[in-house]
């Protein structure tokens, strides 16, 4: 098999005509006869490029709105052809089918129609049938044809033709040619998604993923794993689509801390609010009246684990916030934008990593998640549930006061982005004390206390700030010891979402301390 083949005909098809006339040229000076189609034949006939239809050359006109005209012999027995197969080619000079060496497609725009909200037959209509059969024939004959489905490729084409007298070598075409399947791979995910969708089923018989690489990670959660990040969808500001502005490339630490701190400060829309997360979990999370105010506050739940951490803010970043961010070591900065004083200040701290993401992402936003394990996928859908204060239910004798049951929704939010078992103290909507992760609950809401203890006497605080606070739960306490836990810790309000078969012993308890507690009914187990 000849490893390097001659590109003397090339057909070129594509929606996405950008650098077209230019690639076009590049051919015709390497003496490449253009086959081509409707409106790329068009505009490279306006560019002086000479080009055959391929009507002409089928001597079979495009018909049905274009939805027949590269679905020919011609067509696909130039692609398919082996030129190492006598039987072939004796087969193509009795059927009059000369080779076909560049296949140059592009398919198309479904994702972009379904992305304008267009209606369903406008959308079918934009399903391509006869660019993805050409790009799988000659992904599939790759020995002997090019196939490039990006623009992005076209520059590496020419290199590769002027480096090999006007031909390709065997090695580029696989890489080509794989770059195709998953191009098709990733085109018809995109429609059967769609489909599936259309029909209202929000868990298909099969399942079909597309994601596309951004970059190559440099090790996985440790140096000894490997990997990558890909992205899914480009429509939900975060971490896959922020402009990184400075500092160094983002780690597979960094993308999924940076996503956690993303998505929980985007629960706070009334007011200023920072959200500083390590491993994933929160160690400080504040409103306030200005950005400054709700990082300081956030910054004092956890002085010692803020360092290093990765700090989120649902503002506009100022000067003065982003000084006060400077006076420790963070990872990352997040927030949808700054200004000019703000990134002169950052500038100075050249490894500090900080994204733009140009707005805040939708709690309230329906979309499906998905974890791995071994062998297979979990699916499930979001957790876009936004507490509603009048759908809570107070359980007690005492009824909360106003700025408890404020507080009582703050930290039951937060809480939401706790790993469970999850305990979240909060005054003043701001966490005073964060326990994260453990198997007991009683356990979360001790070392929640313990840290909040440990921060006051570093502040030289002779009190906790857990006195006189109010504490959420993730989920139902199923004994009376969860809550007594946290009437020691001093919290004078509880929130949770009720449901154990023990409420009336955990009631009990939380009026016999004179304690308010409300029941939400929602539970945020997060694993």
């Amino acid at each position: 098999m000849t490893q390097t083949h001659k590109i003397a005909r090339a057909l070129i098809s594509v929606s996405d005509k950008t650098g077209l006339v230019d690639f076009a040229r590049k051919l015709a000076e390497h003496n490449v006869e253009i086959l081509s189609t409707g409106g790329s034949a068009e505009k490279l006939r306006q560019a002086g490029i000479a080009v055959t239809e391929v009507g002409d050359y089928t001597g079979f006109p495009e018909m049905m709105d274009g939805r027949v005209k590269t679905l020919h012999p011609r067509i696909h027995g130039g692609i398919l052809q082996r030129r190492d197969l006598k039987t072939h080619q004796d087969e193509a000079v009795a059927h009059n089918i000369p080779p076909i060496d560049l296949i140059v497609v592009n398919l198309y725009p479904f994702r972009e129609t379904v992305a304008k909200g267009a209606d369903f037959d406008s959308c079918i209509e934009n399903i391509d049938i006869g660019g993805p059969a050409m790009v799988r024939s000659a992904a599939k004959n790759h020995a002997f044809v090019a196939i490039v489905t990006d623009p992005a490729q076209y520059q590496d084409v020419i290199a590769e033709m002027t480096q090999h007298g006007g031909g390709t070598s065997l090695p580029f075409r696989k890489k080509l040619a794989s770059t195709a399947y998953a191009h098709t791979a990733s085109y018809d995910s995109a429609i059967s998604t769609w489909f599936a969708a259309q029909l209202g089923e929000d868990y298909p018989d099969t399942l079909t993923l597309a994601a596309k690489k951004q970059q190559a990670l440099r090790y996985g959660e440790n140096p000894h794993q490997t990997a990558a990040f890909y992205v899914t969808d480009v429509t939900r500001p975060g971490v896959s689509n922020a402009i990184q502005t400075q500092g160094k490339e983002l780690s597979y630490n960094n993308i999924n801390d940076t996503d956690a701190a993303f998505e929980l400060v985007s629960e706070f829309t009334d007011q200023p609010a920072v959200a500083i997360i390590k491993h994933a979990n929160p160690c400080g999370v504040a409103t306030g009246v200005d950005l400054l105010t709700a990082y300081r506050r956030a910054f004092a739940c956890d002085t010692v684990s803020a360092f290093g951490g990765i700090i989120a803010c649902n503002r506009s970043l100022d000067a003065k916030t982003a000084q006060a961010i400077t006076e420790i070591f963070s990872e990352v900065i997040i927030a949808p934008d700054m200004d000019n004083e703000a990134a002169a200040i950052l500038a100075a701290k050249k490894n500090l990593r900080v994204l733009l993401t140009r707005s805040m992402a939708d709690p309230r936003l329906a979309g499906q998640i998905v974890k791995s394990v071994a062998g297979g996928l979990l699916l499930q859908t979001r957790d876009n549930v936004v507490l509603d204060k009048a759908a809570l239910k107070c359980v007690t004798k005492r009824q909360p006061t106003e700025q408890e049951l404020s507080d009582m929704i703050f930290a039951f939010t937060v809480g939401k982005h706790v790993k469970s078992n999850t305990i979240v103290y909060a005054k003043n909507n701001a966490t005073v004390g964060i326990g994260a992760g453990q198997m007991s609950r009683v356990d979360s809401a001790r070392i929640a206390a313990r840290k909040a203890e440990d921060t006051a006497k570093a502040a030289g605080q002779s009190v906790s700030q857990t006195k006189g606070s109010v504490a959420a739960s993730d989920a139902f306490f199923p004994f009376a010891d969860g809550l007594e836990a946290l009437v020691e810790a001093g919290a004078t309000a509880v929130i949770q979402p009720g449901g154990s078969m023990r409420d009336a012993e955990v009631i009990e308890a939380a009026d016999k301390a004179s304690l308010a507690m409300v029941f939400t009914g929602i539970r945020h187990f997060r694993h």
